[in-house]
């Protein structure tokens, strides 16, 4: 695999990380911008899709919350066509097998976003397939984060430092773990924001994350603080999580507690919720970073399952 690297251009790979880069970044802006659009209640403010009153770019009512759903329409739209133009890139020039399979992944979860988008418009948001829009989203944000990240230039010429992990649980498992409960609190979420279930299942939930997360961390900063692409995730993550709590406490605040009787979503609730839900597609990214690091620089040390008998007789 080094040798068909090296094959490669370097200036393929700087354009080819740059554009897979702005890719995710545009990925966090069209979250953002669902975001808005559920925060405001906008979301069948234009009742038609693909086309929007009737038609495919002009929009003939920019007012109200027409402008959140199409806006969040139009960044979409350019999204996809940014994935497309990134898996055919990867297909024609990458070399690595597995890369461009991700690529073609990627475009595929892109469209499958934008179907479950106009599926929620056409069956008048039912909260499943809202849930699963926003879910799929954060799945797609995380794809695209990856794909930033393998075709970075340390990814590719760095030889990575290895330390086994022999504890128990191991790491790996744990930044797993922590995928999984992050997984877990998205949906609750998104159930909740979308009026499928109370809101309780979300904040309770909260409590294992925050534990899970942090137990994680923890490991990965006390037990590989000299390895840096484990430590710098490890510590952004912990930052995004107390974050992300504040965060979630406020939009409580002002959605639930305070903002229950409101007559439409007021601007700290707004804010607040939309806030809450970027972060959580950063925190959630930086999971699956950490994890994806965790797994090249921290493999789990299966020779300590070999007996030491067999050990010492093979270093005789």
């Amino acid at each position: 695999m080094e040798n068909s690297l090296r094959a490669i251009p370097a200036r393929y790979h700087r354009t080819h990380h740059a554009f897979a880069v702005f890719t995710a970044c545009a990925t966090l802006v069209v979250i953002t911008a669902g975001a808005l659009v559920t925060s405001n209640d906008a979301g069948l403010s234009v009742p038609d899709w693909p086309t929007s009153f009737g038609y495919l770019v002009k929009i003939p009512r920019f007012v109200g919350g027409v402008r959140y759903e199409w806006s969040h329409r139009m960044v979409a739209g350019t999204l996809v066509t940014l994935t497309l133009a990134i898996a055919i890139w990867t297909l024609l020039v990458e070399r690595r097998r597995w890369l461009r399979w991700l690529a073609v992944g990627a475009f595929c979860t892109v469209i499958a976003q934008a179907i479950l988008g106009g599926l929620t418009v056409l069956l008048f948001q039912p909260p499943a397939v809202s849930t699963a829009h926003a879910t799929v989203a954060q799945t797609f944000f995380c794809i695209a984060v990856a794909i930033a990240l393998f075709t970075g230039r340390k990814w590719v010429e760095e030889q990575p430092s290895i330390e086994f992990d022999s504890r128990r649980p191991r790491l790996v498992t744990l930044t797993l773990l922590s995928i999984f409960v992050l997984y877990v609190q998205l949906i609750l979420g998104g159930m909740f924001r979308h009026h499928g279930m109370s809101w309780w299942p979300h904040v309770l939930n909260a409590v294992t994350v925050s534990f899970v997360l942090a137990w994680t961390a923890v490991r990965a900063v006390s037990a590989h603080s000299n390895i840096e692409a484990v430590r710098r995730p490890a510590i952004v993550m912990l930052s995004l999580l107390i974050t992300q709590l504040c965060l979630g406490f406020t939009a409580f605040l002002t959605r639930v507690a305070w903002g229950r009787n409101a007559q439409q979503p007021e601007l700290p609730m707004v804010a607040a919720t939309v806030a809450h839900v970027a972060v959580g597609a950063l925190l959630l990214a930086t999971t699956v970073v950490l994890a994806i690091q965790v797994w090249r620089h921290v493999p789990v040390a299966f020779e300590e399952r070999v007996p030491q008998a067999q050990r010492n007789a093979s270093a005789a």
